[in-house]
């Protein structure tokens, strides 16, 4: 895929413009980069970097009137960079900074988490308290494959915990091989699954880094490659999976890959009421009690933490609702999304 060279004779030819025909010779340059796309579209149909330009200079064209048809600009010389890599290699694993570039705005992201009995907040911000025993996808797209294992809270119960996370970064390649995360209740590696801690050895390989935020409890990882950083928790005997993803890479998926947690949500037979554990009960007063004091707004965060701590005894299950609430605060594009009523 010779993406990169479209995209560095592309910023060669509209890096000093000026004068009465600049407009004409941007035009020129931007069908002299679409040309180029259309010769490489073949081998590289699977690369998000090519996709971003696609898009991107049909864009460009309507917002600048240009036509379709038309001059081309000469191929120019590239500008020299100062560490010698040239533009493609600084910016191409860089999602935010090429997204900007090509576009002339930043990228809009969505936000999604599972944590608790699970409880899943989607990208759409639906909320699901999902019964799900065994291994289900929350995300399955072109660039991320996650899995989330689940088993009950405690013996005979309807109610599951995530006891298990995988999450696969695929091979991108200009910036990062394949890396696998694996994380288990008492688990919680600051690591890949090879030991690494970033993306290995290609020229991108640090837009991909894993780093521990608090030792045994709470790891990040940024991927900015894809825009896309994942918090994983454990509180108790449960792990908590928050997710930021830009929404170019959480809508890159096929229709046989419609089976994820994160974008529709947990299926109809899989969903459980989070009311009907609580009525009535003791505990549901004691557990209201010691939710309130970590999450004092009664969002549907404060009424997973009651259903936790009533099904499963634990106090440790407010810690788990209110990790989720602190990376949906970070995470969140919207602010005013943060707290959802049901």
């Amino acid at each position: 895929c010779k993406i990169l060279r479209c995209n560095s004779e592309y910023v060669a030819a509209t890096l000093n413009l000026r004068g009465s025909n600049r407009h004409a010779a941007y035009c020129n340059a931007l069908r002299s980069y679409s040309h180029c796309t259309r010769k490489t579209a073949r081998t590289c149909r699977g690369d998000l970097a090519y996709h971003s330009a696609v898009h991107g200079i049909e864009d460009l064209m309507i917002q600048n009137n240009c036509s379709k048809e038309g001059p081309t600009s000469p191929p120019r010389p590239r500008p020299p960079a100062p560490d010698h890599r040239g533009f493609e290699s600084l910016d191409i694993c860089n999602y935010e900074k090429s997204f900007l570039y090509k576009h002339g705005r930043a990228p809009g992201y969505q936000h999604c988490a599972a944590f608790g009995d699970p409880h899943i907040r989607t990208f759409h911000d639906d909320f699901h308290t999902c019964r799900v025993e065994g291994s289900w996808p929350l995300l399955d797209n072109d660039y991320l494959f996650v899995q989330a294992t689940s088993s009950p809270v405690a013996k005979g119960s309807n109610a599951t915990v995530t006891s298990k996370l995988t999450i696969i970064f695929k091979n991108m390649k200009e910036c990062i091989d394949q890396k696998v995360y694996q994380a288990e209740i008492g688990n919680l590696p600051a690591a890949f699954e090879d030991g690494s801690v970033n993306g290995g050895e290609r020229p991108g390989g640090s837009s991909l880094a894993i780093r521990e935020r608090s030792p045994g409890r709470h790891v990040e990882i940024r991927a900015e490659y894809i825009g896309t950083t994942i918090a994983v928790r454990q509180a108790g005997r449960q792990l908590s999976f928050s997710i930021r993803a830009a929404e170019e890479v959480a809508r890159a998926f096929t229709e046989e890959q419609d089976l994820q947690l994160c974008v529709g949500g947990c299926p109809r037979s899989q969903r459980i009421s989070r009311s009907e554990c609580c009525r009535g009960r003791p505990a549901a007063e004691t557990a209201r009690a010691l939710c309130k004091e970590m999450l004092p707004v009664e969002d549907v965060y404060f009424q997973s933490c009651v259903f936790d701590v009533v099904t499963s005894g634990d106090a440790n299950f407010t810690m788990a609702a209110h990790g989720a609430l602190e990376d949906a605060r970070v995470f969140l594009p919207n602010a005013e999304k943060l707290h959802i009523f049901q």
